[in-house]
């Protein structure tokens, strides 16, 4: 009988990778902004909301900080 494979589980071995995103605290607003439509996981909303209720911060405000530091760190220099 053949092995069944768990589709749940990762294919290869796990690599730890650094936590470069700061705490929801040290965000902080900058640049001009454009309003955007966006559909997330309401369980990662539901979390950013408490996250944000425990800061006394606005959920969307930490949204918008994570993608920038996101984007800050794989920017990639224009040549």
């Amino acid at each position: 009988m053949k092995k069944k494979i768990d589709l749940n589980m990762p294919i290869g071995e796990l690599v730890k990778i650094k936590d470069f995103l700061p705490p929801p605290e040290e965000l902080m607003a900058r640049g001009e902004k454009v309003k955007v439509t966006l559909y997330l996981k309401k369980a990662n909303i539901d979390t950013l909301k408490n996250i944000a209720k425990q800061s006394h911060a606005k959920y969307q405000k930490i949204i918008r900080e994570l993608v920038d530091s996101y984007v800050d760190h794989y920017a990639r220099p224009i040549s």
